[in-house]
């Protein structure tokens, strides 16, 4: 099942459309139908033409509300950002725009609503506004489909274009980790406790064994939005994590090292104290490193994106790079360069050492650098493996990875060309989480006959996945952190 995530300003018609496409009112709150206002999140499903059934997810447009449309908004395939056409752009259009954009949210269309309100000239200056809205975004681009909820108008336009989006979406990623970032939770008399949320990262099995990864401490029974649904074992809650940060070009101030702000990430929401590494100040619209100190546990994995607000406003975002950081050393080169090279890898990532012993952390990672072109380099490579100069994993041909970045060594005047980063083939990794998921662990032995690759590679392999976090040494076997 797809899930798609409703966007936009307080009442520009976002539950109202739902209701239309699905014939399921998504808000359930008493307070909702007196007021005539979304608060919480809503819930609705539809099977499309395709066959492919898509959850949908309503969120609130009130500005007091933006803390539970970010709940339910991270995760999502679809963005179905909601303007309505008597009013255009407005406010909660383009936080909600700036948010779906810091989440990356890949893909997604816009729903022109109360299309029975105005005439097709209004119509087309409207759209005009969005698309100009739109540049720069994520959301550049893409589909702007007037509709009316009150009439049915255009609403069958809209379950195609949906539908013909979610033949697009590719196989979500499988390490073996799933996350179920919590945004519901209640009790049904014969079932128990029944929690709701957009699972990334893996599957769950009916009968498995799973664990809740706590969201501060509290002292309760009960199980609470943010908190995370995974397999045992692999996640652990954090009070430090470094993080990548884009401030808003239309952020209303610039943020202050050590200020405090409040970080949401998956379906949780923390206070934090901002910790910036490369300057006192981060002006709207800088990229800068930074640490997000919160003041409780919360559970997050690398590469989870994140948004930090502050007096109702969003400031910014990005992406986690180190989950359990230490106290940041602040203007200091050699940290920045750590963080660039780990953002840059992925859990498939590995870093080959030289036969010489030049350890990785000695140089800086750099891609298509002015006097280093790719085809020099690549060439270069080549004949260094040919030379016995570089480990590689498997039978020894740079073929064997999708992609390499490279790192340089200054010796003297002379520029050495001596560690390369690759880029594993998804089966590789894939083929150890998968035998770990079902053997529950792994040795040095069986990733040497899982591969068909020499001993020396398995550990060296196994080595890199223990540091990233994938796996965790227990004796002489791996397990899934």
């Amino acid at each position: 099942m797809f899930v798609v995530g409703t966007a936009g300003h307080v009442d520009h018609g976002k539950s109202t459309l739902v209701e239309a496409l699905t014939g399921i009112d998504p808000d359930r709150l008493a307070e909702e139908k007196e007021r005539g206002l979304t608060i919480d999140l809503g819930f609705a499903w539809l099977q499309l033409p395709s066959g492919n059934e898509v959850s949908i997810v309503d969120v609130p447009g009130h500005e007091r509300f933006v803390n539970n449309m970010l709940a339910g908004i991270g995760g999502i395939d679809i963005a179905l950002l909601v303007v309505a056409a008597d009013e255009s752009v407005m406010p909660q259009t383009r936080e909600h725009l700036a948010i779906l954009d810091l989440l990356q949210i890949p893909r997604g269309l816009v729903a022109l609503t109360k299309k029975d309100l105005v005439d097709d000239e209004w119509i087309e200056l409207v759209m005009a506004d969005v698309e100009g809205t739109l540049e720069g975004t994520a959301l550049e681009g893409a589909q702007i489909m007037p509709v009316s909820a009150h009439t049915g108008e255009g609403l069958p336009e809209l379950i195609a274009a949906i539908s013909s989006m979610t033949e697009d979406i590719p196989a979500k990623r499988d390490l073996a980790r799933p996350k179920l970032p919590i945004d519901r939770a209640f009790t049904l008399t014969g079932f128990g406790t029944v929690v709701t949320g957009t699972l990334i990262d893996g599957h769950l099995q009916t009968g498995q064994d799973v664990e809740l990864t706590v969201a501060g401490q509290r002292t309760r029974d009960e199980v609470w939005r943010g908190e995370i649904l995974t397999n045992p074992g692999w996640l652990r809650p954090t009070t430090a994590f470094d993080v990548h940060l884009r401030v808003l070009e239309d952020a209303p101030n610039q943020l202050r090292h050590n200020m405090y702000v409040t970080v949401h990430t998956g379906s949780s929401e923390s206070v934090a104290r901002l910790r910036l590494f490369e300057d006192d100040r981060a002006q709207p619209g800088d990229t800068t490193w930074a640490q997000l100190k919160v003041d409780s546990p919360i559970a997050v994995a690398k590469g989870d994106y994140f948004v930090i607000r502050s007096n109702m406003t969003t400031l910014g975002g990005g992406n986690i790079v180190d989950t359990h950081a230490p106290r940041p050393r602040r203007r200091h080169v050699p940290t920045i360069e750590r963080l660039e090279i780990m953002e840059r890898g992925s859990d498939k990532d590995v870093l080959l050492k030289t036969i010489e012993g030049i350890e990785p952390a000695e140089f800086r990672a750099v891609v298509n650098r002015a006097n280093l072109n790719e085809d020099t380099a690549r060439t270069e490579l080549q004949a260094m493996i040919a030379n016995n100069q570089v480990v590689i994993l498997g039978s020894g041909t740079i073929t064997q990875a999708t992609s390499f970045t490279f790192a340089l060594r200054l010796s003297g005047a002379k520029r050495e060309l001596r560690v390369v980063r690759l880029t594993l083939t998804d089966s590789t990794v894939d083929g150890i989480t998968r035998h770990l998921a079902e053997n529950g662990e792994i040795t040095v032995a069986d990733v040497r006959d899982l591969l068909g690759t020499s001993r020396k590679y398995a550990l060296a392999l196994m080595d890199h996945l223990d540091h990233v976090r994938v796996t965790r040494r227990v004796g002489d076997v791996r397990v899934l952190r």
